[in-house]
């Protein structure tokens, strides 16, 4: 082959792999937050300050995903999490909380299986769930727990 036959394929190439990882970079938008401890203090609990009581500061209930980023169970749950998100969008906030980065709110939780979820409803205390729950049962505790008053 000669060199202009080379160089045309080898630029042909490079802009194709370019394209792809452009569009493969780009951010998809997303109904699921990531939480850092600060953030998680401003719109969750603020249990520095209150230790002894939950006090839910939210103006909507939540669900909080504690996750880890190598964590099987946590991969799975994860587009079924960004589904109900969707579906409930404007109703709840979903959180995520990464507890390889966040590991002192991941202590100050007691997270020591993952994935464990926890369900904020606005009043009374949160309930936690432990593993990857298959959808039906955490739109049932949506449903029961979070959106009590919700017609279906």
């Amino acid at each position: 082959m000669n060199k202009s036959i080379l160089l045309i394929i080898f630029t042909c190439f490079c802009f194709s792999f370019t394209q792809a990882q452009s569009t493969s970079t780009k951010k998809i938008k997303s109904n699921v937050t990531h939480l850092t401890k600060k953030a998680f203090l401003k719109k969750v609990v603020d249990y520095q300050k209150n230790p002894k009581k939950w006090v839910y500061i939210g103006d909507k209930p939540c669900i909080i995903d504690f996750y880890a980023s190598w964590c099987g169970p946590c991969k799975r749950i994860a587009p079924i999490l960004e589904k109900l998100a969707k579906k409930y969008e404007g109703e709840i906030y979903i959180y995520k909380v990464n507890t390889g980065v966040e590991k002192e709110l991941s202590q100050d939780f007691a997270i020591q299986s993952l994935p464990t979820i926890i369900f904020c409803p606005m009043k009374g205390k949160p309930t936690m769930a432990k593993g990857a729950l298959p959808e039906e049962s955490i739109v049932k505790i949506i449903e029961k727990q979070l959106l009590p008053s919700k017609k279906n």
